[in-house]
């Protein structure tokens, strides 16, 4: 995996280059003393890890993070505890406290590896037996959902909900519906708006506009008219 580290403090910077020569799975290409540093970094190489620091002149790592169109895995190492509700809410692999320990330290990039090699296989092409679930990072995991149990997905910017059967709350997770789409059998799973894929074995009904799954009405455009025949055979 490659990594950049971000950090305003040279001697953090330092700490963290050494800690990162003890893994043997991160490959460090750039130490960037600011966001925009960083940026460029983002611009020469292919980043999967990134090492933020979150208080810096100008633009916060906060900020950074949230202004990056397509997201690496970040691991946040602060002085800061009271911004952790912060990076929860972007989705980070790790949230690490100044000073880092080397057990924490190792513990967070194992569990980045982790999550990178998992994303790795749900993206290569399948051989053999047909997979019936994709695991997804939320909260903190790689949860695994099987697919039948997924009734809708509704995809919002760079995150989607998946609503599943017989679950109170959706899974909401870091990854755009163009991606997720393409993770799912596509015989049983059909885009039915620019926000909404659907699993065919929970649709109930389809009328003019909307398709009923359990109590949700989902909303198709004209422009989705022929998903709706190929899910249905007929004519809407």
């Amino acid at each position: 995996m490659n990594c950049i580290i971000i950090d305003d403090e040279p001697l953090a910077l330092e700490l963290l280059e050494d800690n990162i020569r003890m893994v043997e799975k991160l490959e460090l290409v750039a130490s960037c003393r600011s966001a925009t540093q960083a940026m460029q970094a983002l611009k020469e190489h292919t980043v999967d890890l990134i090492f933020c620091d979150i208080q810096m002149p100008g633009i916060s790592g906060l900020q950074f993070v949230k202004s990056l169109t397509q997201k690496p895995l970040i691991i946040f190492v602060t002085a800061y505890e009271q911004f952790a509700l912060d990076g929860f809410e972007l989705d980070v692999v790790d949230y690490l406290l100044k000073p880092v320990a080397v057990e924490r330290f190792l513990k967070a990039c194992n569990k980045a590896v982790a999550v990178h090699e998992q994303a790795k296989r749900i993206n290569e092409p399948e051989t053999g037996k047909r997979r019936k679930h994709i695991f997804l990072y939320a909260d903190y995991n790689l949860i695994k959902v099987n697919h039948e149990d997924i009734m809708y997905v509704e995809g919002l910017k760079d995150y989607v909900k998946i609503y599943l059967a017989n679950a109170p709350k959706p899974i909401i997770s870091r990854v755009t519906i163009k991606s997720l789409e393409s993770q799912l059998p596509a015989d049983d799973f059909f885009r039915v708006h620019k926000s909404y894929i659907v699993n065919l074995d929970h649709v109930h009904s389809i009328r003019k506009g909307r398709i009923k799954i359990a109590e949700v009405e989902i909303p198709f455009s004209d422009g989705y008219k022929e998903v709706i025949t190929r899910m249905t055979g007929k004519m809407e």
